[in-house]
């Protein structure tokens, strides 16, 4: 291979470097680089880099070649596109209320209710301080950036690569499919691929919040398991019990503010009617996903963990008891997330907030207490008749056990009915556990 340089003369490569991570303004790409031997026309402040045409079309670039000074300008863009597009206000509970961090009433956030005018004008005015770290659109995210974290793909060492075919959707679904490509193309999240050996079929997962996420299938990705610890849900609530004032903080998108790695990006290609594509960030769904993005969490906020905040995935609670101080911690945390370019979703970020709901649990100064909208639910299940629906139901009655009074003697008798060999037989004793244990 041979490269002609702009004075027509021809070098042939040293050598190539594949796949360098390259920071563009905020843009962050993979490029390969090629080696040349430049010793004839190695600059007096260091080693020479060309740049293509490729490369200098990323930016309005100017050569001066009087004062010989080559510059790229980005475009800038006004504060109208920087807006998020109106939106519909969500009914909120009794003790939350919006307010805007603009004078066009655009940058909404969620605050307590009952702050007095002093309170939500230092609170106001730490946020609009920090505005930054707060997104209200998919396109505000700047996203991690790699030398702080980023995701790897490392398969066993007798994975084979499987192809998958594209499967029928209803109109409803594919509608959706639609939609999530078109918003994730457009943002830089997804990109198209047509030589990936690892192909994933496409599922949607309706969430909490009322959006709908596309989650790769990637059970048969045969990947090897990171291990890193997720903090004890026990102790994460114990910590945050009994506090004044709390913030509730969540990620916007939290997985996608990461970076998989260039090399592992085609792993993650899924099929779907409008074509193939692969991740450029973490999608939700892939095997080892919680433990990097708790890894990179643990590793932003190492030394406020414990202190002044609790971090379980993409929940970041921070906590003190008098206000100045709780002001104070906020501060930290939102020039952190600024630091380390982490956004926050303003939609279900609440600040200053006496009360909230963390790890299916409500947490105030009063401790912490059950979620009334999860008891609800247990509360109406019907009695199990099969193994599966009784299994289902230990799982969810479990993660309240230190609520419920003699737990381990009632769950026993449902637990028999797990065993193998043993017959399904939903008898008086089991409905009197089953009932004992909703109530």
């Amino acid at each position: 291979m041979t490269i002609q340089l702009a004075n027509r003369n021809v070098v042939q490569p040293l050598g190539i470097l594949e796949d360098v991570l390259v920071q563009v303004n905020e843009l962050i790409f993979p490029t390969d680089f090629y080696v040349l031997d430049m010793e004839d026309e190695t600059s007096r402040k260091g080693s020479t880099l060309i740049r293509g045409r490729p490369f200098l079309m990323t930016a309005i670039t100017k050569i001066d070649v009087h004062v010989e000074m080559l510059s790229m300008e980005f475009a800038s863009h006004d504060n109208s596109s920087s807006l998020p597009p109106p939106m519909e206000l969500k009914p909120l509970p009794k003790h939350l209320k919006y307010a805007y961090l603009d004078t066009q009433q655009q940058l909404l956030v969620i605050i307590a209710n009952n702050l007095h005018q002093e309170q939500k004008d230092k609170l106001l005015q730490v946020l609009r301080q920090h505005k930054k770290a707060i997104g209200w659109k998919l396109s505000n995210l700047p996203r991690i950036n790699p030398s702080i974290c980023m995701h790897r793909i490392l398969l066993e060492e007798a994975a084979k690569p499987i192809r998958k075919q594209q499967r029928r959707m209803n109109p409803t679904i594919l509608d959706v499919v639609k939609k999530e490509v078109t918003k994730l193309l457009a943002v830089g999240i997804i990109y198209p691929i047509s030589d990936s050996q690892w192909v994933s079929l496409v599922q949607v997962v309706p969430k909490k919040f009322g959006m709908a996420v596309m989650k790769n299938q990637h059970d048969e990705l045969a990947t090897r398991k990171d291990h890193f610890p997720l903090p004890f849900i026990d102790q994460v609530l114990e910590k945050l019990s009994g506090k004044s004032h709390y913030y509730f903080l969540i990620g916007f998108s939290g997985y996608m503010q990461i970076h998989i790695a260039p090399e592992d990006q085609h792993k993650t290609t899924f099929t779907c009617s409008f074509g193939t594509f692969a991740y450029t960030h973490m999608p939700f769904g892939l095997c080892n996903v919680p433990s990097t993005f708790q890894r990179c969490m643990t590793s932003i906020f190492s030394d406020l963990l414990q202190d002044c905040m609790e971090v379980f995935m993409d929940d970041f609670t921070v906590y003190v008891e008098p206000f100045d101080t709780c002001l104070d911690n906020l501060s930290k945390v939102l020039t952190r997330c600024i630091d380390t370019n982490l956004v926050l979703n303003f939609e279900i970020c609440h600040f200053m907030v006496t009360e909230g709901i963390v790890l299916g649990h409500v947490v105030s100064n009063r401790g912490i207490e059950v979620d009334k909208s999860k008891i609800d639910i247990i509360t109406s299940l019907p009695n199990p008749t099969s193994v599966r629906e009784v299994h289902s139901f230990l799982g969810h009655v479990g993660f309240y056990r230190r609520f419920i009074e003699n737990f381990g003697k009632h769950a026993m008798l449902l637990s028999k009915l797990l065993q193998k060999d043993v017959e399904f037989k939903f008898d008086e004793p089991c409905i009197e556990a089953f009932q004992e244990l909703k109530n």
